[in-house]
């Protein structure tokens, strides 16, 4: 095969992320692209920006005949405890550059960096994508992510997990366990709740509710939520995205309940039967750090690992931003935080995640 022409006269500028033509027209290149996201799409640039303050950003390339040969999306985010970061894209596993061409990658790379030395950032994050070829830092032994086909029917699916796995779930659907998808208020309500103890559980502050509820509503119909109730309380509860064909659970977690019961193995297993109604192929289980709990529970399920190639940059004199959970020096501060009363938590920690991005 012959190698594609060059591209002359690629032009970089900002998007209009409040145009709605503007809107449509990145959106139906995006969804057409290998290696799209749905962190790519504006409409989850604006809810993050909604929901967490971080501003959102999205930078065309564009060819002498005005077509998208590449584009970046960007959210700014900060703390005072994390500093400013440029990060594509923002509270997402994924994102990064999308184009046709290196030399259109490394251009969008370069323009990222400088809005992000324009807007005080000391650093930026690239979580995929194509990588740019020169002055960034690649990283490409801290994350994996797992994705699968899912099975044609209810009973093949089951069978398609490992043994192991799979007694597990029957275990779980032998508990009486209720099945409940929607995307109210009541869906949401059931949600956070799960979602702000699992991750107190865990040691990590809680995102804003205002995120779930902005993503909810900018995915509409590509978005849903599915809650395990036992005896009527919500114990695992699951926010999915639709994109593309395939299921992304992406914010999900249990009580401590929970685990006894087996409420999230019947969950992600409910969600793969509840995908594959809605017409999805695939099963995204996410990106999981490498060795991690997570990661092992994905590779139970027969999922294999894909590592993730994210790539980094400083301003000179600055350390990388650290907002690994893992690092060392945070370890003293998740300690004392799975001790923290639930609604003191549920206070304090929107306020520090929105720093995290």
């Amino acid at each position: 095969m012959n190698a594609p022409l060059a591209i002359e006269r690629v032009a970089v500028r900002k998007a209009e992320l409040n145009e709605p033509d503007a809107v449509r027209r990145i959106e139906s290149w995006v969804r057409a692209q290998d290696g799209a996201t749905p962190f790519h799409l504006p409409i989850w640039l604006k809810a993050i920006e909604r929901g967490t303050g971080a501003k959102a950003y999205c930078l065309l390339a564009e060819d002498a005949a005005g077509t998208i040969v590449g584009m970046v999306p960007l959210h700014a985010v900060g703390s005072p405890i994390f500093g400013r970061a440029m990060v594509s894209s923002g509270f997402a596993v994924g994102g990064g550059i999308l184009a046709s061409q290196q030399s259109v990658a490394d251009q969008l790379a370069e323009a990222a960096w400088q809005l992000a030395c324009e807007l005080g950032c000391t650093s930026a994050e690239l979580r995929g994508g194509v990588l740019p070829t020169a002055g960034w830092t690649m990283q490409t032994d801290a994350h994996a992510n797992f994705e699968r086909e899912l099975a044609d029917d209810d009973e093949a699916q089951l069978l398609a997990i490992p043994r192991k796995q799979r007694a597990e779930i029957r275990k779980g659907l032998d508990k009486g366990l209720v099945v409940e998808t929607g995307s109210g208020k009541r869906d949401l309500d059931w949600h956070y709740r799960v979602y702000s103890e699992s991750v107190r559980n865990l040691g990590t502050p809680v995102f804003p509710r205002a995120l779930m509820a902005e993503t909810l509503k900018a995915f509409s119909d590509d978005a849903d939520i599915l809650t395990i109730l036992s005896d009527g309380r919500p114990v695992a509860s699951v926010l999915s995205f639709y994109f593309n064909g395939a299921v992304m659970p992406y914010w999900g977690g249990g009580v401590r309940e929970a685990r006894s019961l087996r409420a999230n193995d019947v969950m992600y297993y409910a969600l793969m039967n509840h995908a594959r109604r809605r017409g999805c192929n695939r099963f995204d289980f996410g990106r999981s750090k490498i060795n991690s709990g997570p990661y092992f529970f994905k590779k139970n399920w027969g999922f294999e690992p894909k590592p993730l190639v994210y790539s980094s940059r400083s301003a000179d004199g600055s350390a990388p931003r650290d907002v690994n959970p893992n690092s060392a020096k945070y370890q003293v501060v998740i300690s004392a935080w799975q001790k923290m009363p639930l609604p003191l938590a549920n206070l304090i920690g929107p306020w520090i995640s929105k720093g995290l991005g």
